[in-house]
């Protein structure tokens, strides 16, 4: 089971960088490499939010459950 971070994706169709992301939500870039990256562990609900409302998404745009069958699917689907 994992929890997918799709934050560069939304980015990138708000045609936002990470610095000016950044910015506007006041986190730095550090911590929000990290959480682009999946590598957080946690996100506050307010960071969350602040982020939402940035780039005018919902939550369900950046976070994704995938289970491990799907995981191993689309692993297997990228390899063929």
């Amino acid at each position: 089971m994992a929890i997918v971070i799709n934050l560069d994706v939304v980015m990138a169709k708000r045609k936002m960088s990470l610095n000016e992301l950044s910015d506007k939500v006041g986190l730095t870039l550090s911590n929000l490499s990290i959480l682009k990256t999946g590598k957080a562990k946690a996100i506050r609900f307010s960071t969350l939010e602040t982020i939402c409302n940035v780039l005018e998404c919902q939550p369900g745009d950046i976070l994704e459950y995938v289970n491990d069958e799907q995981e191993t699917t689309t692993r297997y689907k990228s390899l063929v």
